[in-house]
């Protein structure tokens, strides 16, 4: 491969990562504009799901005929919880927490699962801590400056440092100080459900692992995720959504938003994530997440005429200081272990009987050689 082909596709590289956040703030903005114009909390999921499920369902079924193992009642109570945890809980508590916040400091807030998930995987002994070397130190300081960070946005707002014109203008003092008292009363609740919906991701995340270990058709599962969550949404639609208008797509503006949740959001963003991730690894995924809040902190401002404070730029990065911390610690334990295997692999074993040593995996052949060079 030449140097102009390798520039050419690390460029490719790095343009779909700036795609994917560019793509994702936008869901935040989208998903804030459509709380605004009145589309219902509960209905608007069950909309974005059944669209994600028509998109995948066909692509799971025809590219994952050969993958797919039996299913069983046991498997199918799984991909409820799952559904559960990762859509009904996730998603719901992020709308509430997108109602009362900002999209800005939801975003910010999301930068958190991978500490929050680290933390879970630890407790339930899925995840090696090794306090001792750089590499668990690292993902624990890392997890307690991003709890650290998300304590400071959720109790802690501060001085306004930018006001939009958007939101002040023809207002008089007296009606920003009214304003402002009202957010600051929202504010804690609105970080509350949004670290709620940082512990249903975290908590998705980390119970997915075993069940595409017993069921590795991955579109499949998704499948049936979103399937689990449309029902469970219309479980609790029927108990607070009984007005037959909340139900109806009033404007193009709405529909919009709803089809930018559906095939944006939950297709084409999944499809352009595994690429990514498939070129570059997670880890170079991860590395790439505020950027998406900083994106998302200037359309915010751009679009919606939010306000920034003090208080969350502070929060935020700290919690950007700590991904980076969890993402270098989880990048370093690989590098550390696979480090490990290699040299025990390579490291010759001594054989008590002859006195010579031999390697299991080196050929005589090839040991001679080492020994003629130096």
């Amino acid at each position: 491969m030449t140097k102009q082909s390798i520039v050419s596709e690390k460029m490719k590289f790095l343009l779909a990562l700036v795609a994917l956040q560019f793509l994702y703030a936008g869901f935040h903005i989208v998903s804030r504009l459509a709380l605004n114009m009145g589309i219902s909390k509960v209905v608007y999921p069950i909309y974005r799901n059944i669209i994600a499920l028509v998109l995948l369902g066909p692509l799971a079924y025809f590219l994952e005929k050969k993958e797919r193992p039996p299913l069983t009642f046991s498997l199918l109570v799984q991909f409820f919880l799952l559904a559960l945890c990762g859509i009904t809980a996730n998603q719901g508590f992020y709308l509430l927490g997108l109602y009362y916040a900002s999209p800005t400091f939801a975003s910010a807030m999301q930068n958190s699962v991978p500490a929050i998930t680290f933390v879970m995987a630890a407790a339930l002994r899925l995840e090696k801590v090794h306090i001792s070397r750089r590499d668990g130190l690292a993902k624990v300081l890392g997890t307690i400056a991003c709890i650290g960070g998300a304590t400071i946005i959720t109790l802690y707002k501060g001085p306004l440092i930018f006001k939009s014109t958007l939101q002040t203008l023809g207002k008089s003092v007296e009606e920003d100080d009214i304003i402002f008292a009202k957010t600051v009363q929202n504010w804690t609740w609105g970080c509350i459900y949004l670290f709620g919906h940082c512990l249903s991701w975290a908590g998705w995340l980390v119970f997915q692992a075993p069940v595409l270990k017993k069921y590795p058709a991955k579109l499949t599962l998704t499948s049936f995720t979103c399937f689990f969550g449309v029902l469970q949404f219309l479980v609790i639609a029927a108990f607070v959504e009984r007005d037959a208008e909340l139900w109806k797509i009033k404007s193009t503006e709405e529909l919009l938003t709803v089809l930018y949740a559906g095939l944006v959001a939950s297709g084409v963003v999944f499809s352009l994530q595994t690429w990514c991730i498939h070129k570059g690894g997670p880890v170079s995924v991860g590395v790439f997440q505020p950027v998406q809040t900083v994106l998302v902190a200037i359309m915010a401002c751009l679009v919606l005429g939010d306000q920034l404070y003090s208080g969350g730029i502070v929060g935020s990065i700290f919690i950007t200081i700590g991904l980076y911390l969890v993402l270098w610690g989880k990048s370093e334990e690989k590098r550390l272990d696979s480090q490990e295997k290699e040299d025990m692999l390579t490291t010759p074993l001594l054989d008590e009987e002859s006195g010579k040593t031999e390697s299991p995996h080196v050929s005589n052949s090839t040991l001679q050689g080492k020994s003629i060079c130096q």
